[in-house]
């Protein structure tokens, strides 16, 4: 692995600005941005009027705790542009999630709007050490979902060449790679785990790639994985965080030097964490729900948008802005089995502890009878495995999410390729087969 170190006077001032300074500024643009939202826009109106808060009342950062929430189920009751806070003539782009129930969430952009996402995009590649003029090979989808062109304007802002392969192809993904020699790649964790896999098949180890910096988002992933990855890839990987509401891919980015949790951009989007049942602020350090409220956008303003994300909050390190830890789980894709909370990140980690389990899996959720029943799918790296290696390796991983985690699972392993791949980025983690309605 190439450590490329940011040099610290290629930082933006506010990267490097006092805590009272960045506090300031954030102070001016919340009471900025909770006007912008309440004059412009109905929803927001009728919500802090109805929890009697008004945006002369945030005198200080913490009087936001007053506010109302926003959350998915507004952006979809608003659908398609009730939450824009300037005339669709000044929207110059949609997004869109690919929810796979009830409508899909919108969001639009102004060109200042377009301009800061290319920024933050932009801060967050130099963060994990792109130079301008460095080549990006973008895997991340384009279209409605945010990460690829997210991507894209930011790689272009910081002076990269882009190359803007989208998802699937696998094979041309290698074929590319080899050829153009870029040294940067963006793609979800799971996605370079089959174009490694691609590199593999068409005997070539991964590791002597051009590359040398992989920037990971769009779906949780483990230090166990980033390990994973970095050691059958030869390169660094780096986590970017964001999500559409919010503004796209950019909202937090890790630093490659430091490789300890993304910054929040914080000059941008002021985050809090809360008790999920509660609504409560919980202080920085507590492991809650991610909240977030922009500050500069135009087009959607967000005011404490609950991302459902459970993470914590921590001190600043390589930049002057606070970090976000890993996402632990999501508080609404939280599995209960038998009364025990389960995550898919926490089997995850178990899978990833046992060199012999290639990292792809499956949690399948079933009811048998009144009882909710998991079973864990995993497969088997290449190579011959006797019969009763393979019943040893499924009791060992049954034992250790059983000690680990808390519950009991059925273990199916499967051969190499046995679980179906992705082709274009987000891994399918979960499958609840569970009747609708129980």
């Amino acid at each position: 692995m190439v450590q490329r170190i940011p040099q610290a006077d290629g930082l933006e001032p506010i990267e490097r600005a006092s805590r009272d300074e960045l506090q300031a500024l954030q102070l001016e643009r919340l009471q900025w941005s909770l006007r912008h939202a309440y004059d412009n826009v109905p929803h927001y109106r009728r919500a802090f009027d109805e929890a009697g808060v008004h945006p002369d009342d945030l005198k200080t950062l913490g009087d936001l705790a007053k506010f109302p929430f926003t959350d998915k189920k507004t952006l979809r009751d608003n659908y398609p542009f009730g939450l824009f806070a300037v005339p669709r003539e000044k929207v110059v782009r949609v997004h869109a999630s690919s929810g796979t129930t009830g409508k899909p969430t919108v969001v639009g952009y102004t060109q200042r709007d377009i301009d800061t996402w290319a920024d933050v995009v932009a801060r967050s590649i130099r963060a994990a050490g792109g130079r301008p003029g460095d080549m990006v090979h973008v895997a991340y989808g384009y279209g409605l979902f945010t990460g690829g062109l997210g991507a894209h304007y930011g790689a272009e802002r910081l002076g990269c060449t882009v190359v803007p392969m989208s998802g699937g192809q696998t094979e041309k993904q290698v074929q590319l790679i080899q050829d153009f020699k870029p040294s940067i790649i963006m793609v979800t964790p799971s996605y370079m785990l089959n174009i490694v896999e691609e590199f593999r098949r068409q005997g070539i180890d991964p590791a002597t790639s051009s590359l040398q910096v992989g920037i990971f988002g769009a779906e949780p992933w483990t230090d166990a994985m980033r390990r994973e990855i970095e050691e059958r890839a030869g390169i660094d990987a780096v986590d970017i965080y964001g999500l559409s509401e919010v503004m796209g891919p950019g909202v937090a980015s890790e630093c490659i030097e430091s490789k300890d949790g993304p910054v929040i951009w914080e000059d941008h989007f002021y985050p809090e964490i809360i008790d999920p049942d509660t609504g409560e602020v919980l202080p920085d350090g507590a492991e809650g729900e991610l909240v977030f409220t922009s500050l500069t956008k135009e087009a959607l303003p967000i005011v404490r948008y609950r991302t459902r994300d459970l993470t914590r909050l921590l001190p600043p390190t390589a930049r002057a802005m606070r970090r976000m830890g890993r996402i632990s789980g999501r508080s609404d894709d939280m599995l209960i089995i038998r009364g025990v909370n389960v995550f898919p990140s926490q089997v995850e980690e178990q899978v990833l502890q046992m060199p012999a389990l290639a990292p792809h899996y499956q949690l399948v959720v079933t009811r048998d009878g009144h009882l909710d029943a998991l079973e864990v799918r995993c497969e088997l790296r290449e190579g011959g495995h006797a019969a009763d290696t393979v019943a040893l390796l499924a009791h060992e991983l049954q034992h250790r999410i059983k000690t680990f985690i808390g519950v009991s699972t059925r273990v199916q392993l499967l051969p190499a390729q046995g679980i179906e791949r992705s082709a274009t980025g987000k891994a399918r983690r979960v499958l609840d087969q569970r009747p609708r309605g129980q």
